[in-house]
């Protein structure tokens, strides 16, 4: 059987991204072996965005709010990417749904090799300086007033699933529920 064959067999014949039927083609999930483990089928809408980002169209891709749960590693990959490339445009909602989406360590390690994000900006470190990696766990080390939200956040609070900013000296998290930002040399990274 043929990548292609495979696929259309695997998809349904149906965009793995935004579910579309039409004008599907295969799309390699870099870095690949050009196998169709490491492939997606994708629809030309998908694809013309994917190839050209300043083509995209925001909206289009609130359909990963489905495929991001697929059982397809292929497909969770092209999912994170593109809600961590949504993420750092400002569209709140892909942050939200990037925190819900969990991959294992290899899936996880493959979205981060192929998505170029590793030398756009200098790492976010902690107060000890050690390096901060989105996903992380960090602890406050000292009580922060929560400017615009009423309350204080409490040495100790532990914030899960951190988001890393195009500034290294800030990360976003969520405290007492209410997403906010964090000054990096407040926060000691759990191991």
């Amino acid at each position: 059987m043929t990548i292609e064959q495979t696929l259309i067999q695997r998809c349904d014949s149906k965009c793995e991204l935004c579910s579309a039927t039409e004008n599907l083609s295969i799309f390699e999930v870099l870095p690949s072996d050009s196998t169709a483990d490491q492939s997606v089928m994708i629809c030309d809408t998908c694809s013309s965005q994917l190839n050209d980002p300043e083509s995209i169209n925001v909206n289009h891709w609130r359909c990963l709010n489905d495929s991001m749960w697929s059982q397809v590693p292929a497909v969770q990959v092209m999912a994170w990417r593109q809600l961590s490339q949504l993420s750092s445009m400002g569209e709140i909602w892909a942050q939200d749904l990037l925190d819900m989406l969990y991959l294992d360590e290899e899936t996880k390690a493959w979205a981060e090799a192929g998505s170029g994000s590793d030398d756009e900006y200098p790492p976010a470190k902690d107060s000890n300086g050690a390096v901060l990696n989105a996903g992380d766990t960090v602890t406050l080390i000292k009580d922060l007033d929560v400017k615009g939200a009423g309350f204080t956040a409490k040495r100790g609070t532990a914030v899960r699933g951190i988001s890393l900013t195009s500034n290294p000296d800030q990360i976003e998290g969520r405290v007492n529920g209410t997403r906010i930002v964090l000054l990096t040399k407040f926060l000691k990274k759990q191991n």
